[in-house]
């Protein structure tokens, strides 16, 4: 049996993986909410590891929440600038979220009662935020589809991300999602066209047996 998809379809897919963008800049059109409801869904799909789907998404609707939320994000992003010494005016003044301005907002928080759940997690107990991680990508990747862009917002603090949401105790908020229509994507990813880094050449990830033996 072939289970192979058409050669359309695998150019689709990825095309989105190498279209897909950590967005800053957004207009402020609604997103419709059958696609946004679609977009959760693609999220929802993801694997996770003893099927414990950790994730929980929160949609920000009270423009006073979405403002303490762009607070908060203003706060670490100068505190990283501090962090950073000789960079720290770079960091100042490169925009590195889209909260005020995305026409939807969503925070991805673990669930509290992630102790309950070992298989998978007794040696690797970090493979619940992995799983989180996938369905943060499943949703970008279909977003990207749909024309849409997303940034993963991380300048937080999360302890105050969570009392400001209510979050129960033991739960904890990974990510601010912005999502949205936008101008244009990106032709590469920010942080290369503003000479922070670049991307890696394939040949200094990938090994073979042992770390550090390059393909033949």
């Amino acid at each position: 049996m072939n289970h192979r998809f058409s050669d359309p379809e695998i150019a689709a897919v990825y095309r989105a993986i190498g279209e897909r963008r950590d967005m800053r800049h957004f207009r402020s059109d609604p997103v419709d909410p059958e696609t946004l409801t679609r977009l959760i869904g693609a999220a929802h799909l993801a694997p996770s590891v003893g099927y414990m789907q950790p994730w929980r998404f929160i949609r920000i609707v009270d423009p006073e929440i979405r403002a303490a939320i762009h607070a908060l994000a203003k706060d670490e992003q100068e505190k990283t600038a501090e962090a950073y010494g000789e960079r720290a005016e770079t960091i100042r003044k490169v925009k590195l979220e889209g909260i005020r301005e995305c026409g939807e907002l969503l925070v991805v928080s673990l669930i509290p009662d992630r102790e309950r759940y070992v298989l998978g997690r007794r040696t690797m107990p970090e493979m619940d935020i992995c799983s989180v991680a996938c369905a943060i990508q499943n949703l970008w990747l279909a977003a990207r589809a749909e024309g849409l862009g997303v940034g993963w917002v991380s300048i937080f603090d999360p302890d105050a991300m969570a009392q400001l949401l209510a979050l129960p105790q033991g739960a904890r908020p990974l990510a601010v999602l912005c999502l949205g229509h936008v101008e244009a994507f990106y032709p590469e990813p920010m942080l290369e066209t503003i000479g922070w880094d670049k991307r890696r050449d394939l040949r200094t990830i990938l090994f073979h047996d042992r770390w550090g033996n390059e393909p033949a």
